[in-house]
């Protein structure tokens, strides 16, 4: 009589994330809420505030990959559309279209993380430093582009100006705004994505 191979299943599925995963993803989405609403991840510099809120949606995208940045973004971005809502201001309408409020910031983790992973430098502390630096542009840039694309004359009737001058200060944050918020990535996120590396013995 032949035996019968009993095939059993995994009792459970594979996990999508990591515990590890799931607790960073908590932490750093509570550190982007608080900054938010305290008031602290953001710098007055006119015509809009500059912001550090996109700290963390990088970070956790260094030490944990593209998808965990991308749902720290997305998180981040869902968070900016409710302040919009909640605590509106003259330009708070072009955060209620989630093209503007959440698709960048779900987009700025994986493309900093491509950049760490591809730049061709073997000293890692300067692929971390290049990546939140230039994950920041690509933050400002999308944010910014987002919004004249889609909001150039409402923008433009907001601040009780020519529609023609929109383009300027698009370009004029870009310029003066994404350096500044780059070099504050740079500063505050590289010491902590190398501390826990070296935790956790990363190479």
């Amino acid at each position: 009589m032949e035996k019968q191979e009993i095939v059993t299943k995994p009792m459970y599925a594979k996990q999508r994330f990591t515990v590890r995963q799931m607790a960073t993803v908590g932490l750093l989405s509570a550190i982007t809420v608080v900054l938010g609403m305290t008031g602290l991840g953001f710098i007055p510099i006119p015509p809009i505030n500059a912001t550090i809120l996109h700290i963390p949606t990088l970070i956790g995208a260094l030490l944990e990959g593209p998808r965990i940045g991308a749902l720290i973004g997305f998180i981040f971005g869902c968070y900016s559309m409710a302040q919009a809502f909640m605590a509106p201001n003259i330009m708070s309408f072009v955060f209620y279209n989630p093209l503007v409020s959440i698709l960048p910031r779900m987009l700025i983790g994986p493309a900093a993380y491509l950049v760490f992973r591809y730049l061709p430098i073997k000293r890692t502390v300067v692929r971390v430093a290049a990546a939140l630096f230039i994950g920041t542009i690509v933050h400002t840039v999308l944010v910014m582009s987002a919004i004249y694309l889609l909001y150039a004359e409402p923008y433009a009737a907001a601040k009780n100006i020519p529609v023609e001058n929109v383009l300027n200060i698009v370009i004029g944050v870009a310029v003066f705004h994404g350096p500044l918020e780059a070099l504050a990535a740079t500063v505050v996120g590289t010491p902590v994505v190398m501390a826990v590396r070296a935790k956790f013995k990363k190479d």
